[in-house]
């Protein structure tokens, strides 16, 4: 089956996926992480993309973020693949891509995913078993958001500006969020939403999705069209 294309949408936050090639360890020692950062700081200043979110885990990497431009997403995966790449080929004696092969992604409806999609990014390190708490791990943007702690690269969202009135009172009521589980099956449709390309949202977001991308953005109904 032919892979559906990317969606291109400008000021339409999406949820990044990219995998260590079989599921193998992307990184192994603090400064890996931080050249990835590095990385991934430049990039989306240079290919304008905002990021609110993300997490480096050891085989993986989760990104949320919204393009200013129809190439933002693509630009900074690629620039940060050259870069990363080549510098995890140096310090490890290997050769040929780390990666799986291209990166997963997919639009959300911001008003009812973008802090739940947020929370679940930085819960990563806890479900995981790296850490106990998140605030416990150093590699993501947590301690922006929940904590008030500056990390430049992050982008302030407008469903996140609508927390509170100033910095203390949002990093405040976002730290309350993670106080409501995200259940299973919410926690399943965000990674397969991700993975398989389909928006994630309700049928009314997924329809304007199509007008904007001019591809489908949900999954057929499976089994043969029922007659008339």
């Amino acid at each position: 089956m032919a892979r559906l294309p990317r969606y291109t949408i400008t000021n339409q936050t999406q949820h990044i996926i990219q995998r260590g090639r079989d599921w193998q360890r992307v990184f192994f020692e603090d400064q890996d992480y931080q050249y990835f950062y590095d990385c991934l700081d430049a990039a989306a200043y240079n290919y304008g993309l905002q990021v609110h979110a993300y997490v480096l885990m050891p085989d993986h990497v989760h990104i949320l973020a919204t393009p200013n431009n129809l190439n933002s997403i693509s630009r900074t995966v690629q620039s940060i693949g050259r870069n990363y790449v080549q510098y995890y080929n140096e310090c490890y004696g290997s050769s040929g891509s780390i990666w799986e092969g291209r990166y997963r992604a997919t639009v959300l409806q911001e008003k009812r995913y973008l802090l739940t999609c947020s929370r679940y990014l930085e819960l990563n390190p806890v479900r995981g078993g790296l850490v106990k708490n998140p605030r416990d791990y150093r590699w993501s943007s947590y301690a922006h958001n929940a904590l008030g702690k500056t990390d430049e690269m992050i982008t302030a969202h407008r469903e996140y500006l609508r927390l509170g009135a100033n910095d203390k009172e949002r990093a405040r009521a976002y730290r309350a969020l993670f106080k409501q589980k995200i259940d299973t099956e919410t926690q399943e449709l965000i990674v397969q939403s991700t993975l398989k390309g389909w928006a994630l949202g309700d049928a009314g977001f997924a329809r304007k999705i199509e007008k904007l991308s001019g591809r489908r953005a949900k999954q057929l109904p499976k089994g043969r069209p029922k007659g008339s």
